[in-house]
């Protein structure tokens, strides 16, 4: 009513982009609430209206089955992040439970088999805010120079943080990363890291104890020093893990929802993570 564009974006990482290039010109409301875990989404009878009044909603294929579902049917009024580069394979191993779950059942998924995590890497992240802003001046022509200025000044931004981990991980004593999901391979991709996760793409899946203790012997052989846990999801796995190999446990923040309450933002979660990751990797 107020004449702005009316957005609904799937999860926090989504919604900070639709923000940063929307500006005043955008009303964005986010689906997922803060401090909930956004695999496992499921939408209420509020949510679907919303998605169906909105004049664009803002997901990404594969990461929550429900909100793909929900959005077969606008079409042209979804906008896939997950369409603007081509995925990653999942890890070896670390494919969606879904299959298991659903007792070995035919159900697909959308980009089954790739990971959807692509957001942790902030070259994608700026590719996905420059193809955003051509969205929003489709819908609102008359701003389109304003949101593809504002989506230059996020890449900016972008470019920037990604110098910082560039720089910031060049030098390290050590490259494995042992986190307790796997979403980092984008992150790993990106740095010259080695991503070895204890379960596999969604956080809440349980690994078999063998599958931990194999993880963890290999965390011993390779020197590493910190077990990496995240915000939402529990730590005890990767506590468990830490503690066989006498490492510690550490939040690596997967960035896909906040805290309530949080004042933090991408790029600030971004930073702490790479604060964190250079005191275990011995980085100089």
């Amino acid at each position: 009513s107020d004449g702005r564009v009316a957005v609904v974006a799937a999860f926090y990482p989504l919604q900070f982009v639709a923000e940063r290039v929307g500006g005043d010109r955008v009303a964005v409301s986010g689906l997922t609430p803060p401090g909930a875990e956004p695999h496992d989404l499921e939408l209420t009878p509020k949510q679907r209206g919303s998605l169906q009044d909105a004049d664009l909603v803002v997901y990404l294929a594969g990461f929550q089955p429900a909100v793909d579902e929900a959005v077969a049917g606008p079409g042209s009024k979804a906008f896939d992040a997950a369409s603007v580069e081509p995925l990653r394979d999942a890890p070896p191993g670390a494919e969606d439970r879904d299959a298991a779950e659903n007792g070995g059942s035919e159900e697909k998924h959308a980009n089954e088999g790739k990971d959807p995590h692509v957001w942790l890497d902030p070259v994608r992240l700026a590719a996905i805010a420059d193809r955003l802003a051509g969205r929003f001046a489709d819908a609102d022509a008359a701003h389109g120079d304003e949101y593809r200025a504002r989506a230059a000044a996020l890449r900016t931004d972008l470019e920037g943080l990604d110098r910082e981990y560039a720089a910031g991980l060049r030098t390290c004593q050590r490259h494995e990363i042992v986190t307790s999901h796997a979403a980092f391979g984008y992150l790993a991709a990106r740095y010259g890291l080695e991503q070895i996760p204890i379960t596999g793409l969604s956080p809440d899946s349980e690994p078999t104890p063998q599958h931990v203790a194999e993880i963890a012997t290999l965390a011993g052989q390779r020197g590493v020093t910190t077990i990496f846990f995240e915000t939402l999801v529990s730590p005890k796995i990767a506590q468990t893990v830490a503690t066989e190999i006498g490492a510690k446990a550490e939040v690596l923040d997967p960035i896909e929802g906040l805290e309530p309450g949080s004042s933090d933002n991408y790029l600030t979660v971004m930073r702490a993570n790479l604060t964190r990751l250079r005191a275990a990797l011995g980085c100089t």
